[in-house]
């Protein structure tokens, strides 16, 4: 059915030179699935019936790294492309959940192959074109069904980090796995916890930043899965809020509200934890729901959590910042704004416009009427920075050395130039030289800034 993958001419350079010296030689995972799928490829693996010693032997004029020499596999390094390249191995008893303890290696491509986690990356491909598909890997691709080579529990008990391969293969692609694999998802979905933070939280992000048609149905179905790595997010599954600005439980709400925004990582991330500190933060009076404080509490989990999961400083500092600012109010209104824009920032206002609109897309209908507001404010904030309207102290007409003659010194200087700063972005004054001198010493501010 298929007669060629289209492997890159180094890739099968590798695997001629492979066969040269008597070895088999194979695509295999990503490089063979992807194509069949006709989406791009991104890394090169290569498994081949030599044994390590004599990989590195064939590969001995080129740049070769040992990459996992212990695990049998080299990464060889051309002009034009990198590929790691791994001897056929059986995997020995797993004591962490992650890694066999040792490796065995063969002479047998099937035996290899029976050790792989889903049948789809399971498929080998020779440089000819010839396909090695011992578990209907193919019959799965073209159904996009995600099944495990062999028991499930058990391939997920070996490495549990493939349960969140798994979710990621659905969030990205769009798979649908058979009933046996997801049962054992739901089932084996403690062992997350034996899993290093770094690995979850690539994992996770990958899986957030997934195509949205197919992230939904994934948050749905596995929230007892993601509930392992962030636990509040298993109170938030059905929990009604009983208000007028919203037809969806929190979690459904969540879902729809990460689903509405762009998948960059930081902003998907907001959107997952910006409403999860509001099951401890509910209160019902006057007939209603009410959250208040909520969006702090939901700042101090999503720092926790992203902490625990060891994600970087920045990436948390932009998420931590809209999670805490989600539900504050935005206007149309340029004196608002260029103070906005004056406080936070031009990629943080744009985006807490973002995380806005996304937010008010997922309630009922009556928020949904702020949605115009934003886009109103969005084109203003463009308008402002456009015609390169004043709202920072690098854009005022006056500094420290016109204050210094003056006679301010000290912090004063600085409430001085504050005080200005507003005066101009609240139009009270004009953004010149002199006026602001005469505006300045009209207004008598003194030298502890009062006037």
């Amino acid at each position: 059915m298929i007669k060629n993958i289209g492997l890159p001419e180094f890739v099968e350079e590798i695997l001629k030179k492979l066969e040269a010296e008597g070895f088999e030689a194979y695509g295999i995972g990503g490089c063979v699935r992807n194509p069949l799928m006709g989406i791009p490829v991104s890394d090169y693996d290569v498994t081949t019936s030599a044994m390590p010693e004599e990989i590195k032997r064939v590969f001995g004029g080129m740049k070769i790294v040992e990459t996992g020499i212990k695990h049998g596999t080299v990464t060889v390094i051309s002009e034009h492309g990198t590929a790691e390249i791994t001897a056929f191995r059986t995997d020995g008893q797993y004591k962490d959940f992650r890694h066999p303890e040792n490796v065995s290696f063969t002479r047998n491509l099937e035996e290899d192959l029976k050790r792989r986690d889903f049948t789809v990356n399971a498929i080998a491909c020779s440089w000819k074109g010839k396909i090695i598909d011992p578990y209907n890997g193919i019959a799965d691709l073209e159904k996009m069904r995600l099944r495990c080579v062999g028991d499930g529990e058990k391939r997920f008990e070996e490495d549990a980090l493939r349960i969140m391969r798994g979710l990621r293969f659905m969030s990205q692609y769009g798979f649908v796995p058979e009933r046996s694999t997801k049962n054992a998802l739901h089932k084996k979905k403690e062992l997350l916890r034996e899993i290093s933070p770094e690995r979850l939280n690539c994992e996770l992000t990958k899986i957030l930043c997934g195509k949205s048609e197919y992230l939904a149905p994934v948050l749905r179905e596995y929230n007892d899965v993601f509930s392992v790595i962030i636990p509040e997010i298993n109170k938030c599954v059905g929990f009604d809020q009983h208000t007028h600005y919203h037809d969806r439980d929190v979690w459904e709400h969540t879902i729809s509200a990460l689903c509405g925004i762009e998948p960059i990582p930081y902003l998907r991330l907001a959107m997952l934890f910006h409403d999860l500190g509001k099951p401890p933060c509910y209160k019902f009076y006057n007939g209603e729901g009410h959250f208040k404080g909520h969006a702090s509490v939901s700042g101090d989990i999503c720092q926790k959590n992203m902490e625990q999961l060891h994600y970087d400083s920045v990436t948390i500092k932009k998420t931590v910042f809209l999670v805490e600012r989600h539900d504050m109010i935005m206007k149309d209104d340029p004196v608002m704004i260029k103070k906005h824009l004056m406080r936070f920032g031009e990629e943080q206002y744009f985006d807490l416009l973002k995380v806005h609109i996304a937010d008010d897309n997922a309630k009922a209908k009556v928020a949904m009427n702020r949605i115009p507001v934003y886009n109103a404010a969005k084109c203003t904030a463009e308008k402002i920075l456009a015609e390169k309207e004043c709202f920072s102290l690098k854009d005022l007409k006056v500094n420290g050395n016109d204050m210094l003659k003056l006679g301010y010194k000290g912090a004063d200087i600085g409430k001085a130039l504050d005080f200005l700063l507003n005066s101009v972005i609240e139009e009270k004054c004009t953004n010149t030289h002199d006026e602001l001198i005469i505006y300045l010493r009209e207004k008598n501010i003194n030298k502890s800034g009062n006037n």
